[in-house]
């Protein structure tokens, strides 16, 4: 099981790496590549808070 750092690390780095996917996809009319940014953003975000969650939890 990943630490809560971990989680958190991951998580911010998928949703940088979503952001510039996104903004690449508006700069160069792609829709899909667009699509996979604001997925890889949001799966980021996610994961980032249950590295928040497992820090309260204490795992």
């Amino acid at each position: 099981m990943k630490s809560s750092n971990q989680d958190k690390a991951e998580g911010k780095f998928h949703e940088v790496k979503g952001k510039v996917k996104e903004v690449a996809g508006k700069i160069s009319d792609n829709p899909k590549l667009e699509a996979e940014g604001t997925v890889e953003k949001i799966t980021g975000h996610v994961q980032e808070k249950i590295g928040q969650v497992k820090k309260v939890w204490g795992q």
